[in-house]
């Protein structure tokens, strides 16, 4: 026999489990996540900066391009901010703030990107001297012999 405390447990589930899993699908889109703006050189500014910026679902897309639910609400934030007459350069120091600056396809030079611009210079130096050494070595070597 199943006791009473499962029972409650189990329905208690069933009651609430359903909710979040059947939300996102039934949310309606952003308003200016598929409409363009009007006016159509603020819909070219706002264009050229969805194209700048990571789905963060999808990750190998941009906002533009994307189809999922949250690149929709990051396409009508980007709009409705320029409607509100932010720039490009502000909508997106307020998105790298929200969503840290993996949102940006042309990421800055900070105190936390520094290594992703160093360390390939560092491997081709590194490269490069040990190329350098190499050819040196067999250049004086093959003098020797003649």
């Amino acid at each position: 026999m199943i006791r009473p405390a499962v029972l409650a447990a189990l329905a208690l589930l069933a009651v609430v489990l359903p909710g979040p899993l059947g939300a996102q699908d039934t949310m309606p889109p952003a308003p200016y996540a598929y409409q363009q703006l009007d006016d159509p050189k603020l819909e070219a500014e706002a264009t050229a900066l969805m194209h700048t910026l990571r789905c963060l679902k999808c990750q190998s897309q941009s906002i533009a391009d994307s189809d999922a639910p949250m690149a929709g609400d990051m396409r009508h934030q980007v709009r409705s901010r320029i409607l509100a007459g932010e720039s490009p350069d502000q909508i997106r120091a307020w998105l790298i703030a929200r969503y840290g600056d993996y949102v940006s396809y042309q990421p800055e030079v900070n105190s936390i990107t520094w290594p992703l611009f160093a360390v390939p210079v560092l491997v081709i130096l590194l490269v490069a001297g040990v190329l350098l050494r190499r050819l040196g070595k067999r250049r004086s070597d093959g003098g020797e012999a003649a």
